[in-house]
């Protein structure tokens, strides 16, 4: 899990941000003027070529969807997002993605699992520039939960329809493939409204954090640098624009498996700290729990989430 905000807030205010100084640019050695047309039409020739292979290697690329803040949510201590299923449909109430550590409840206690509870929290929608343009409400905690992942899915008053409709804004879809290590992505913030970007660096086997234990879990390359308030944020696959994961937890002072600092345990018993390594939890397992009219069902078949 992450700091405190309020901690996060005091080491914001008192940590100023580095500013480049402004250089110029060199100035060029004088040209002889019989040298310019030569120079020009071979700087002419090269341009085109390059111009042409990188117009070749674009229509051969996979197409890379921008990722932005519409979807996104922000409660009052965590990130989230609106999120749908492949087989969601526009009638089904929409649903909200965070993390179960992020539960208005508290934590729950390992073990512990929690489905269907009444709840009337609400969320903030962002648009594509990070701008509030609604609050939504929560109907129930379909289902949250610290043990072998760390997530809590919210079930809204508002259809994906409604919200489509009224604010022009798209549920992101989850996949339902276990993601592959090297993926480009995008951590999205809703909470800070804050883009952080890296790779998948690897899975880990087990990562252990205070009473908690969590499968599988996704390893950001150093680049995601995520500070507390972004818990519950969707890991988007760049390419994709699809949440393979929920931004949780990561070791902030080199501790061992003590909280705020999670512990790699392999296959084997073997530990492993990563100071300054940030963590999320993947999402592929929740499409096959979640039936017609996005209900939860946990004996649906394929269904591996933890049960009460």
């Amino acid at each position: 899990m992450r700091k405190p905000l309020v901690a996060v807030l005091f080491a914001l205010a008192i940590t100023g941000a580095g500013v480049a100084p402004a250089v110029a640019a060199p100035e060029s050695a004088p040209v002889a003027a019989e040298s310019k047309s030569t120079i020009a039409q071979a700087v002419g020739s090269v341009t085109d070529a390059v111009a042409k292979t990188v117009a070749g290697q674009a229509a051969d690329a996979p197409s890379i969807k921008a990722v932005n803040f519409a979807g996104t949510v922000s409660l009052s201590n965590c990130s989230g997002s609106v999120i749908r299923f492949p087989n969601s449909v526009d009638t089904d109430p929409a649903l909200v993605l965070t993390n179960g550590h992020c539960l208005e409840t508290g934590f729950p206690a390992a073990g512990e699992v929690i489905v269907n509870r009444a709840s009337t929290r609400t969320f903030g929608l962002l648009n594509s520039a990070g701008t509030r343009v609604a609050t939504l409400r929560a109907s129930k905690i379909a289902y949250g939960t610290m043990t072998d992942t760390d997530a809590a899915v919210y079930q809204l008053t508002s259809t994906y329809a409604a919200i489509k409709n009224s604010y022009g804004i798209s549920a992101l879809t989850v996949q339902d493939t276990h993601p592959t290590a090297g993926t480009a992505i995008t951590v999205a913030s809703g909470y800070w409204k804050r883009l952080y970007a890296c790779n998948v660096d690897g899975f880990v086997y087990r990562l252990k954090e205070g009473d908690w234990t969590w499968k599988d879990s996704v390893r950001y390359t150093s680049a995601c640098q995520t500070i507390g308030g972004t818990s519950g944020s969707p890991v988007i696959d760049n390419a994709t624009g699809k949440v393979v994961a929920v931004n949780n937890t990561g070791n902030e002072d080199g501790g061992r498996c003590t909280d705020n600092n999670p512990c790699e345990v392999d296959a084997n018993g073997t530990v492993t700290v990563r100071e300054g390594i940030n963590y999320a939890q993947q999402t592929y397992q929740f499409p096959a729990c979640f039936g017609t009219g996005n209900q939860l069902n946990l004996n649906a078949s394929g269904c591996v989430l933890p049960k009460p």
